[in-house]
């Protein structure tokens, strides 16, 4: 008997501990943009192939204000970004600051989205922009943090960490509020470039903050970089039309840790953290140079030549590689060796590159050796083998699917890809395109889409979707 009795107590202890594991494993939800490995994979999410405003629906609910921030996920909670118009109109004292002199480029200069951006933006802005559709602001915004139950999707908390005119406009597809929160299952870091990063625990109590200055993007575009998070470090890129800087902060108190001065013209490109041989390396994406740097000291590594002019996609990695790539004014790919040192142009460090049909404004997604890539803002996908640089297939239309700004999932062997009109289709993941179906909500999507469980969530211009078979 107390044997059984034994027996009985370890198995309730294991299913107890089995139970918890989701709140607790970063690869059971999603901590980050990108993901728990900044891939853009759920490694453990089997979300539904199918749904519709009356299929497949779990729940659906509004969201105050306006961005395209990407929800993150941990236990049962759901972190959102946003900006909510207070109705506070701007008076003549309170105008944004001018803008500074512009960095030189001869590039031209079109409109993007930046970072995977969405939303409008139009409740409580104004149009103007020299034909860029850009929207000014006209009142104060609320930025703010909300907490949602996973479950309900009821608002469980909304923390507003700063009221103030932005100090600039943005791009009419997208947002005051276009940064991702990070999570680490204790500490919550917001984001809100000008108005001010934040570290929250997960009941909102904000525990410190910091000013890093007021961003002026290229042509007012707005911005839409996430910070990267690693162990006790958080790191945030600065590039605008300003002066130039990458800085780490301490997690815990929001003190620098370093600080790097750059030049480079406006990248909405989020950092990625990586290991190799031990050491962790910040890598950042921009048009002058792909720069990796040390993540304890900050000190330059290496650096390759730049990639387009707004460089939006964010670096992904595996197997000692990093593929970073962008395709505004030009279409450029490159997988890079890490553990080399100094300018790697012209070296055998470039370990492949390719120039054609890469995106703008979607990050790419790297589902095992398989790397999938959208073309420019369209519906046209290639997958590659990332160790060979060989196509698998290349520039392939997707049929039923147009503009896309937000970034591909993979999921369970599949592939989402969410259109800007509300159209996603899932893909089988495998060397050869094959659509498995094609779901359409009512409602345009620009937010780069989560899985957790077998839950799939989707952040329209309004709502928030959460998706489960029933």
């Amino acid at each position: 008997m107390k044997n059984t009795a034994l027996l009985l107590t370890l198995v309730a202890t294991a299913l107890t501990a089995s139970a918890a594991e989701p709140s607790t494993s970063a690869d059971r939800n999603w901590p980050q943009w990108r993901g728990p490995a900044a891939n853009g994979i759920a490694p453990l999410a089997d979300p539904p192939t199918e749904w519709s405003e009356t299929k497949n629906l779990k729940w659906k609910v509004k969201l105050p204000g306006s961005g395209s921030a990407t929800p993150i996920i941990w236990g049962d909670r759901i972190f959102i970004l946003t900006a909510v118009p207070t109705g506070k109109k701007i008076g003549a004292t309170a105008a944004p600051a001018p803008a500074p002199a512009p960095k030189k480029s001869s590039e031209p200069q079109k409109a993007p989205a930046p970072g995977g951006a969405g939303g409008k933006g139009g409740k409580g802005g104004g149009k103007g922009g020299g034909g860029f559709g850009i929207e000014t602001p006209t009142e104060v915004q609320r930025f703010a943090v909300l907490c949602l139950d996973r479950k309900t999707g009821r608002t469980l908390w909304d923390r507003t960490v700063r009221e103030a005119v932005p100090n600039e406009g943005h791009h009419r597809d997208h947002g005051w509020a276009s940064g991702s929160a990070i999570t680490d299952g204790q500490w919550l870091i917001a984001p809100f470039g000008s108005q001010g990063i934040y570290a929250l625990d997960l009941d909102g109590n904000v525990k410190w903050q910091r000013e890093l200055g007021r961003q002026r993007t290229r042509n007012s575009f707005g911005e839409g970089s996430s910070a990267a998070l690693h162990g006790d470090t958080v790191v945030m890129n600065w590039d605008h039309e300003g002066e130039d800087f990458i800085v780490a902060l301490d997690k815990r108190t929001g003190a620098d840790r370093w600080k790097n001065s750059r030049d480079e013209i406006t990248t909405w490109s989020t950092p990625l953290i990586v290991e190799h041989e031990g050491k962790a390396q910040v890598v950042v994406n921009a048009t002058g140079a792909v720069r990796g740097y040390d993540l304890a000291s900050g000190k330059p590594l290496w650096e390759a030549s730049g990639q387009s002019v707004n460089a939006i996609p964010s670096p992904v990695t595996t197997a000692g590689l990093v593929i970073v790539m962008s395709g505004y004014t030009k279409q450029m790919l490159q997988a890079i060796r890490l553990g080399r040192t100094g300018k790697l142009d012209g070296t055998d460090a470039i370990a492949w590159s390719h120039n054609k049909a890469t995106p703008y404004v979607p990050s790419p997604l790297l589902y095992g050796d398989r790397l999938y890539f959208l073309a420019s803002n369209n519906g046209v996908l290639s997958c590659f083998d990332v160790r060979t640089g060989k196509a698998h297939f290349e520039a392939q239309r997707l049929e039923g699917m147009r503009g896309v700004y937000a970034s591909p999932l993979g999921a369970a062997g599949r592939v989402y890809v969410v259109g800007r009109d509300g159209t996603t289709l899932v893909l089988k993941d495998a060397p050869v395109l094959e659509t498995l179906a094609t779901n359409k909500l009512d409602e345009g999507i620009d937010a780069s889409p989560v899985a957790v469980g077998r839950e799939l969530f989707l952040r329209g211009k309004e709502h928030l979707y959460c998706i489960a078979e029933k």
